[in-house]
């Protein structure tokens, strides 16, 4: 299993970056930068590539409406290019939120345009005039949808370090995964509990694992979680407050009622009156009762947060349910107590 990490977007980052080579050091495998409406991505990652050698870079995630699948691709090129074939593109939909709240751009049919997006960028990579004619997606832009009719199909200029970057898609819903199953390097998903991954995903990794090319690789299961390995109740209990915080967060208030993904997860976890009133009470205001609603057995399932023993046994409940990358927070308030984590994390992972 690999061992990845996120960085913090809104603390800062030269500060961060700094900080990240002790835990290149301490054998971190991959960094995930991700981004919302913050700074953007891909310059942070222009500028980790630099600071770093051995560490493998994520963008988690792109999201596939403000950019298009061609500057997509292009960045992607560039930044495999200056890290020495480092990169790896996470892409994914978002949500409505931030792709119409921020970009002012429709958020619609992200399973179609996913698709588009994965075949114009091997096109992209593989330095063939791009020529890609589907309903979301026109180029060159043809005189039906309203192009002046002198566009002319153009190759990627620079030789990309690799034809085929590896793409992975953070997805959720069955059809999303199902698709990440089927064309994607990695699949993404948010909150992960081992002992319920199977209800929620196992049929549309099945379904999208039947359509998979044999020139993939095998699927890299990505799955984010927060860590403090600790025998100190006080700084469990304070833990485990941020992961239930963390949770209602997204459970409660990333999305309007029948529009939160993150809720519809949690009822396919089995847990959907939990969902339910978390997401009442959050919306009306009460943040704080909507975190105290969510329930331990969640807590302990989603994340590593325990003495070593204990997290060694779901580290193992993690890996045994297919997980192949953990993309685990550090929760402890001192920086040597979180690369120590980390540490600790590389030994058990093996």
């Amino acid at each position: 299993m690999r061992i990845g990490m996120p960085i913090n977007y809104a603390r800062d980052f030269h500060e961060t970056v700094e900080a990240l080579r002790e835990y290149e050091a301490a054998g971190l495998d991959v960094v995930f930068l991700p981004e919302a409406y913050t700074f953007d991505a891909v310059s942070q990652l222009g500028y980790i590539a630099a600071k770093t050698s051995t560490l493998q870079l994520c963008s988690s995630i792109l999201n596939i409406y403000s950019r298009t699948p061609t500057l997509l691709a292009m960045t992607a090129a560039g930044i495999d290019y200056v890290s020495g074939g480092r990169f790896t593109m996470g892409v994914g939909a978002s949500g409505p939120q931030v792709i119409e709240g921020f970009h002012g751009l429709r958020h619609d049919a992200p399973l179609a345009r996913t698709r588009e997006v994965v075949e114009i960028c091997h096109q992209v990579w593989r330095r063939e005039p791009v020529e890609f004619h589907g309903k979301h997606h026109d180029i060159p832009l043809s005189s039906e949808k309203g192009g002046s009719g002198l566009g002319k199909p153009l190759k990627l200029i620079n030789h990309p370090l690799r034809d085929r970057i590896p793409l992975v898609l953070a997805a959720l819903g069955p059809k999303n995964v199902e698709l990440a199953a089927e064309l994607f390097d990695g699949w993404e998903p948010l909150f992960y509990l081992p002992e319920r991954a199977g209800d929620a995903f196992a049929d549309a990794l099945r379904a999208g694992r039947s359509k998979r090319s044999a020139e993939l690789p095998p699927l890299d299961i990505i799955v984010d979680t927060k860590v403090l390995i600790s025998e100190d109740d006080a700084e469990l209990a304070a833990a485990r407050q941020q992961v239930r915080e963390h949770l209602a967060l997204y459970i409660g208030g990333m999305g309007a009622k029948g529009k939160n993904f993150y809720n519809d997860l949690a009822v396919r976890f089995g847990f959907p009156e939990t969902a339910s009133k978390v997401q009442d009470l959050f919306l009306s205001g009460r943040r704080k009762e909507a975190a105290a609603a969510i329930p331990r057995q969640l807590i302990d399932g989603v994340a590593l947060v325990g003495p070593p023993g204990w997290v060694s046994e779901r580290l193992a409940a993690f890996t045994e349910s297919g997980v192949t990358t953990l993309n685990a927070t550090p929760l402890a308030t001192t920086h040597r107590h979180r690369v120590k984590d980390i540490t600790a994390l590389r030994g058990s992972a093996g």
